[in-house]
């Protein structure tokens, strides 16, 4: 078994995305609200920023979605395909970030 885990910066895809990772099998996705770091740190009131990352974290965008899902290895591939048909590829910036870990052991999983 292995946890997938994708941090979704397209907030507005992620229905899309869940559909499409349905009809493609792949269920019992958790989804949390979240922020990252760098963001964070530029909520705060020291705003020691270089100019360019700046602009980077004065967009719209405040949160992030992340996706957990665990799976089996086989099925790890297919949910990559998914995201990448959804959000684009994942090398380029503002897709997100996608990895996986191995589950040595789990109990309540429904698969």
């Amino acid at each position: 078994m292995k946890l997938f885990i994708y941090v979704l910066h397209k907030t507005e895809l992620l229905d899309k995305l869940l559909k499409e990772l349905h009809k493609n099998d792949i269920k019992g996705a958790t989804i949390i609200n979240s922020t990252g770091m760098g963001r964070k740190l530029y909520q705060t009131d020291d705003h020691a920023f270089i100019g360019s990352l700046r602009a980077m974290f004065e967009s719209s965008r405040v949160d992030s979605n992340m996706i957990l899902l665990a799976c089996p290895k086989e099925q790890v591939q297919t949910i990559f395909s998914v995201i990448e048909s959804v959000v684009g590829d994942l090398s380029l910036p503002y897709n997100g970030i996608a990895f996986v870990m191995p589950i040595e052991e789990i109990k309540g999983y429904k698969g």
